[in-house]
């Protein structure tokens, strides 16, 4: 029976491809490789659907493997550049053929698989972009589109008759309806959304992870994690200040502060949690404090005591909320474009 490595996101694309090969008689095994910015499949919340609901119900094995470093150096540094935000598409997906291909060896798979279809993201999924993907990954003809595969030129696994070109389909641009009529056929029901992914095609996203770079070239993952929540501002090059949006944002800051970190919360009063993040002077407490009463229900009043607490310590601070224009001054975040009709 042949054997093959699928690259697997959760996603429609990725499950169909596993689904095409199943039918025709591959071994698949699916490989999901995690990094810090995209669903984290810990928390449900975060993800449109169960990423591997099909993996059980359908009887293939997926392996995890978290690139971590690797992934956060392609981002800072693409050989091949930036997509329209922060994503790095080609280097991405060369690191990650890069992988595939060593667990390939490690189970002795024929081949690998992916859910690329021909035309569908214009940056990394271009007729020319495939060959020179796959060369500069190693794994040259090694590769396996099952949803476009008819529109590619043979691969090994063809010749070599591991698999049959009919097998494989000819899905080409970007319209999701013959994925959606596949998925139907196959008894395919339930699939993330095609949106959701990676949080570098996001603006704002992108433009506090690019602003966090612009001040510290080498962050912690402390500081990348903390891009998924709450309002950022900016007090110094050392210094940043999150406010927690929702009540789950505001566990979130909890969860992923250190006990050397100061933590902020209105007493009396509806409030948002906040954090300091870097060097916390005197000056940036106080300024973190008046943040965090800006945000709370104490917001227009005059003044209002925030909480102040760092690991066991604690102790309270009166101060005033800060001004529209504060924020607006220390935000950080990604500005509408205004066009003039004049």
């Amino acid at each position: 029976m042949p054997k093959a490595v699928a690259l697997y996101s959760g996603g429609l694309d990725s499950t169909l491809a596993i689904l095409v090969m199943q039918r025709h008689g591959v071994d698949v095994t699916a490989v999901t490789f995690m990094n810090h910015f995209g669903c984290d499949i810990s928390d449900k919340s975060s993800c449109s659907k169960d990423p591997f609901a099909a993996s059980v119900k359908f009887g293939f094995q997926v392996k995890l493997a978290h690139l971590s470093d690797k992934f956060l150096e392609i981002v800072k540094n693409p050989k091949y550049g930036h997509g329209k935000n922060m994503n790095p598409c080609v280097d991405c997906r060369i690191l990650m053929l890069k992988e595939a291909k060593e667990f390939m060896k490690i189970i002795g798979a024929d081949f690998l698989i992916t859910g690329e279809v021909l035309g569908q993201r214009p940056m990394s999924q271009r007729r020319d972009c495939f060959p020179m993907i796959d060369k500069a990954s190693d794994v040259k003809d090694l590769v396996v589109r099952p949803l476009c595969g008819k529109l590619l030129p043979v691969t090994i696994p063809e010749e070599t008759g591991l698999i049959k070109r009919e097998m494989l389909l000819n899905f080409n641009g970007r319209s999701r309806r013959p994925q959606m009529s596949l998925a139907e056929e196959l008894g395919l029901t339930e699939y993330p959304a095609p949106a959701g992914g990676c949080l570098l095609t996001e603006p704002n996203y992108s433009f506090k992870l690019r602003e966090l770079l612009d001040h510290n070239s080498d962050p912690e993952y402390k500081d990348i994690n903390f891009l998924r929540v709450g309002r950022h501002f900016r007090y110094s090059p050392e210094c940043k200040i999150i406010i927690g949006r929702n009540k789950d944002e505001n566990e979130a800051i909890k969860s992923l502060s250190d006990s050397d970190d100061y933590i902020f919360s209105v007493i009396g009063y509806g409030s948002p949690s906040a954090v300091i993040l870097g060097k916390a002077t005197d000056d940036a407490i106080a300024f973190a404090a008046s943040l965090c009463a800006r945000y709370s229900d104490a917001k227009k009043l005059p003044e209002a005591t925030v909480l102040v607490t760092k690991g066991d310590a604690c102790y309270n601070l009166i101060v005033q909320p800060a001004s529209d224009d504060v924020l607006e001054q220390y935000r950080i975040e990604k500005k509408k474009t205004v066009i003039s009709n004049v």
